[in-house]
Parts: structure tokens; sequence; C-alpha cells
């Protein structure tokens, strides 16, 4: 891929990364975390993406905040490109995704429809759509997201 991005660091088992996030707002520190979260139908596990702002004080990460800090696109880059990193060390296990509110949903999904041809080199993409897992369609509203490296 050849979005911009920011820089990230990752953990040793590379399922944790973060970066910061530079924009109107000032420097805001972002976290992703890979984590185990069920198995498809053959037993191969299926992680979870979890994204957001990270916390010092509490060490957290909060998936309901709003930064609005003007640099949206890389910052989805920069999502993108750990799902990359992530597969590249662990194999390639599908990743679940799913905004904490609709509107972190619609996000996305634009992200995912705005990149569809250059990830679709790369990723299976599915949506989920009434409890059914489909391939991943530009104009359709999906309640869930799971890529799985090709």
């Amino acid at each position: 891929m050849l979005l911009d991005k920011y820089d990230f660091e990752a953990n040793d088992t590379f399922d944790s990364f973060s970066f910061e996030s530079q924009g109107k707002n000032g420097t805001i520190k972002k976290r992703i975390d890979y984590r185990a979260f069920s198995r498809l139908p053959n037993g191969d596990p299926v992680y979870n993406l979890g994204f957001g702002d990270w916390t010092e004080e509490t060490e957290l990460l909060d998936d309901t905040s709003i930064s609005n800090n003007g640099d949206r696109d890389k910052v989805l880059a920069t999502v993108a490109y750990t799902l990359i990193s992530f597969n590249e060390k662990n194999g390639n296990i599908p990743v679940y995704a799913r905004g904490v509110t609709p509107a972190k949903n619609r996000l996305y999904q634009m992200g995912i429809n705005a990149n569809l041809k250059e990830i679709k080199t790369m990723f299976d993409v599915y949506g989920s759509k009434d409890n059914q897992w489909v391939e991943f369609e530009p104009g359709c509203n999906y309640e869930a997201f799971l890529v799985i490296k090709k």
C-alpha cells in the first residue's frame, strides 16, 4: 500500500501497536490491539481489532473518543498498515472489526470503500449483514467487517 501513514511501534508479539496523531488538536496517542476473539467453523482463531486513543494515566484504550484531529485518512491508513504487520508476524489470522458506534462503523466502512481496490489485492474482505458474512460490496451497509490475508 502506498497511503500516507504515521510511523508506529509494535510490542514484541506484534499484537499491539501505538502511534501519535498530529493535527489541529495537537498530539494524540493512538493504540491498536489485536486480541483473540472467536473461532471460525474450521477452528482457526479470529482476532478482534481494537482501536482508539491511549490514556497514559489509566493505561486504557478509549475506543469511544472522537479526536477530530483532521488526519482521519492518515490514521485509518496507519491502522491498515498495522494489520499488515500483524499478519506478517503472526500468520494469516482473520481479523474482525466493528465500530463501537454507528458513526465509527460508517467511518471504517468509508475507509474500506475508498481503498477497496488496493485492499482486495492483499485481503479478502467481508461484511456482516443480517448476521451473515458476505463479500464486501461498495454501497452496502455492514454491521461489522472481517478481513483475511490472501
